[in-house]
Formats: C-alpha cells, sequence, structure tokens
C-alpha cells in the first residue's frame, strides 16, 4: 500500500495480539515500524520477527523514545495498548485510575507530543484500537466499557477538530479477538465475545481496508454497525437486551 509504504509507524501494545498484527502488517506493506510492549523480551521477540525497532516500556511515555528511534519522525501511531480492566462500579480506585492511564491518557500524552509536527507539516495519521465496548459496551467490565468510551470520544474530537489540517484518524472498534485480552475476560467474554471471535490478523485487515478508503470507523465485525444502529434507534430495547445478557451471565455464574 503506498500510503504506507516508507512510513514510520509506531505501534504500542506490540508484543502480542492485534498490536502484533499490525505490527507485522505495516512492517509487510513497507513502513519503518517501532514496537513497543511493557514486555522487553516479547517487544525484542516481534521486533527480530519483522526486521522492526523494539523500543520497551510503559505505552503513556514511549513517544519520544520512539520518535527518536525512528530519525525524528512519526508519520503513523497506533495506540493500540490496553487493559482489559474488569469489575463492577465497587472497583478498587487503582484499577479505574489504571484504566484511565492506558486506555485514554496514554492517547492524549501521544498527541500532545505528535500533533504539532503533524499540523505543522500537514500530515499524520493517529490509529486508536478502541474495541466495540466504546460504542455499545461490555458486561462485567466498568472500568474497561468507561474508558474504551473516552477513547472513542477523543479520537472522534481529535478528526472532527484536525481533518481538514490533515490528520487521518481511525478507531478500531472489534468484538471478541483471540488474543490474551479475550481470556482475561472469563466468563463475560466467553458468553458474549467468543462466540464471534476472530483473528488478530483480520483486525489488521479491516484498519488496512479502512486506511485504503479513508474511513474514521473501523469494524472488523461489520454487525457491530447494526447494534451501534439498535442502541441509537431505541436506548430502552437496547439496554433492556444486555441486561438480560447480564442476567444470564449472572445465572450462570452461580
Amino acid at each position: 500500500m503506498s500510503t504506507v509504504q516508507g512510513a514510520n509507524v509506531v505501534v504500542t501494545g506490540a508484543g502480542g495480539g492485534i498490536g502484533a498484527a499490525l505490527a507485522r502488517r505495516f512492517a509487510a506493506e513497507g513502513a519503518r515500524v517501532v514496537v513497543n510492549d511493557i514486555d522487553p523480551g516479547r517487544t525484542k521477540a516481534i521486533a527480530d520477527e519483522i526486521g522492526a525497532l523494539a523500543v520497551p516500556g510503559d505505552a503513556s511515555a514511549v513517544v519520544e523514545e520512539a520518535r527518536e528511534a525512528l530519525g525524528g519522525t512519526v508519520d503513523v501511531y497506533c495506540a493500540n495498548a490496553g487493559l482489559a480492566s474488569p469489575g463492577d462500579a465497587l472497583a478498587d480506585e487503582g484499577v479505574w485510575a489504571s484504566a484511565w492511564d492506558v486506555n485514554v491518557m496514554a492517547h492524549v500524552r501521544a498527541v500532545r507530543t505528535l500533533l504539532p509536527g503533524w499540523l505543522e507539516r500537514g500530515s499524520g495519521r493517529f490509529v486508536s484500537t478502541v474495541s466495540a465496548a466504546g460504542l455499545l459496551t461490555m458486561i462485567g467490565a466498568a472500568p474497561y466499557s468507561v474508558t474504551k468510551h473516552g477513547a472513542l470520544a477523543f479520537a472522534e474530537w481529535l478528526s472532527l477538530t484536525y481533518r481538514h489540517r490533515g490528520l487521518k484518524v481511525h478507531a478500531i472498534c472489534p468484538q471478541g479477538v483471540r488474543t490474551d485480552m479475550l481470556t482475561a475476560a472469563g466468563s463475560a467474554g466467553e458468553l458474549v465475545l467468543a462466540p464471534s471471535a476472530i483473528e488478530p490478523e483480520d483486525v489488521a485487515d479491516a484498519l488496512f481496508d479502512g486506511i485504503e478508503t479513508d474511513r474514521f470507523l473501523i469494524l472488523p465485525h461489520p454487525e457491530v454497525a447494526g447494534y451501534h444502529q439498535a442502541r441509537a434507534d431505541d436506548p430502552e430495547r437496547w439496554l433492556g437486551t444486555m441486561n438480560h445478557i447480564q442476567q444470564k451471565w449472572e445465572g450462570a455464574a452461580r
């Protein structure tokens, strides 16, 4: 794809799952890639596999080092690192704080660093791995659902504010993907996400289709568009349906 060939790309949370699939795809398309993950071993393994640069560490603080590794310029930033953060409204303050930090504020911090340069040259691309939970919700995961709504809201705001100045923004909103995060979702994930789960490579394919057509909302599960429409058309009915799923999950857990 000529759009990304030769581009400098950063992918956070790329030690496995969706992030690794994105890093592999960008490298295969001719981009120069920085692989970031909190786990140094996994970071190096993926980077070595695809001929990329390894910059391990916290996704909230990686931008400067990644940009320096790429010679001073980042063309595409994939804010992919995320925390599943299960729990209800009574979840510990630390769980909420960590979810906000990784799922939202890491995106904000990256943009603070990269946006001035992107606007100055009139081009840049920000890719946010949100989740269908950002459009809908996820039972059993209040911190995750709320912060993924925040991630989507931030991506939307960036797109509507800066698209006329050359910034391209994509929000990836998959449902279940066969990754460690799906496993961590436990019985709620098994009930809601596992039946239609796809491979990480399918998510990468959906993103590249979206890049090709310059589309903001990336739906690797096309049926999510219908769920999102139903939620907007009749919120009471949608909430009732989701509550039935909640009750089914609670019953299965007894």
